[in-house]
């Protein structure tokens, strides 16, 4: 087994990430799970870059050619991986469960979805549920603006505008040229 110490390299501290090489029939990702003493605690992913490899998680097998990603959330699951192949290669990044808060273009790009397949409020209900983590975000109003609007719900629409205005100036040159906000542009609240 080759480590590659890619977080200590780097210098990254949010999240752990090395990389594993190995030849056919050895040992790719030892045996462990991740509540022992050494051990982050991490729920981890591992993503197959090169080659293929053979993961055993809690007894189960999974082969896991190149572009494979296995998920192991559970921090007592027993998991390891034999390479099948010369230079199989996998990176794993690992974290502590519910540390990370999503990005807000990570709620309003989960929303296109339903948007693009006509269901707006759907699309903004899904959005919404960033504003308990990024109440402020002027590009997460923005786009719930556009939702809202979609969805024939102006006063919501222009909420959401107001704030996206007062938070970044360049939602304004958006909402310029945006079909989305074409059902509340001639309301005579609309912003300028």
């Amino acid at each position: 087994m080759n480590w590659r110490p890619v977080r200590r390299t780097l210098g990254i501290t949010g999240f752990g990430v090395n990389a594993y090489t190995a030849d056919a029939r050895e040992q790719l990702i030892e045996e462990h799970d991740e509540t022992g003493g050494g051990a982050g605690k991490h729920e981890e992913l591992y993503v197959v870059i090169a080659g293929h490899a053979l993961f055993t998680v809690d007894g189960e097998e999974y082969e896991a050619p190149a572009g494979t990603l296995v998920h192991i959330p559970e921090t007592g699951a027993r998991r390891s991986a034999v390479a099948l192949i010369d230079r199989t290669t996998a990176i794993v990044v690992g974290g502590r469960r519910g540390a990370i808060v999503p990005s807000a273009w990570e709620h309003y790009f989960a929303a296109l979805p339903a948007a693009e397949g006509g269901d707006p409020d759907a699309a903004y209900a899904t959005a919404a549920a960033g504003l308990a983590d990024h109440p402020d975000q002027p590009s997460l109003h923005y786009n719930l603006a556009c939702f809202a609007s979609l969805a024939g719900n102006t006063d919501r629409a222009l909420a959401h505008l107001r704030r996206a205005f007062d938070g970044d100036p360049r939602t304004r040159e958006w909402a310029e040229t945006d079909s989305d906000l074409d059902p509340i542009r001639s309301d005579p609240r609309f912003p300028r």
